[in-house]
């Protein structure tokens, strides 16, 4: 099983790199094996060029040391263990600085999700975290809050973190969130006041347009 999940978040990384969701050695993604362990990508990893040795082993039991000796893990493995414990249905947590989403982020400006048929999927549940230090502990916690509503958080004055049910839909999610900040910001720019969906309407693409399956939230 970690061996297909590697070569998912191998990909998952190229993706990223490819789309300008991800940039130098900013960035880290992981995902979970089982109850207790997860993958990650270790630190100062390039995630354009993961390699097999470029991933290290955690268990959510063992706190942040690696299950076994090899590459130290991401700085930022409290946030990845905090969204793993606190959400037992997410299989995976990319985190990024993109252009315009690390814009938004270092603003006070909110994303509608109600602009597109990805948006309304993808960015159902957006929240802000604080800013805290990059690896601490309140990060983690900070988090660790947040996850519990949210499968999209804005870092504040950091990047963002996307938390879903596969690498594949978690890439998505992040790239969806990229181009609704793209469009929001050009927008502002050019004067043009964009048009959302009603509420009504969103909720029932939602629950009835069969875009794709309904995810069951916690709270």
């Amino acid at each position: 099983m970690s061996g297909q999940l590697w070569n998912e978040l191998r990909q998952a990384g190229r993706y990223m790199t490819d789309n300008g969701l991800s940039w130098g050695n900013a960035g880290n993604i992981s995902a979970r094996i089982d109850d207790d362990r997860y993958l990650i990508t270790a630190s100062g990893t390039y995630l354009g060029e993961l390699g097999e040795d470029d991933f290290a082993m955690c268990t959510l039991s063992s706190g942040e040391l690696p299950l076994k000796p090899g590459r130290k893990p991401s700085k930022e493995v409290p946030m990845h263990r905090a969204v793993y414990e606190t959400r037992p249905e997410i299989k995976a947590v990319l985190h990024g600085s993109p252009f315009y989403s690390t814009l938004i982020a270092c603003s006070g400006e909110t994303i509608p999700s109600n602009w597109f048929v990805e948006s309304m999927y993808y960015l159902e549940r957006v929240e802000r975290v604080a800013y805290y230090h990059p690896g601490s502990r309140e990060l983690g916690e900070a988090v660790r809050e947040k996850a519990q509503t949210a499968n999209v958080l804005l870092l504040e004055n950091h990047g963002v973190l996307i938390l879903d049910t596969s690498v594949k839909e978690a890439r998505m999610a992040m790239h969806t969130l990229e181009m609704a900040c793209m469009m929001f910001v050009e927008a502002k720019g050019a004067g043009i006041q964009i048009k959302g969906l009603s509420d009504k309407i969103e909720h029932d693409f939602l629950h009835h347009a069969g875009y794709r399956a309904r995810r069951e939230w916690q709270a």
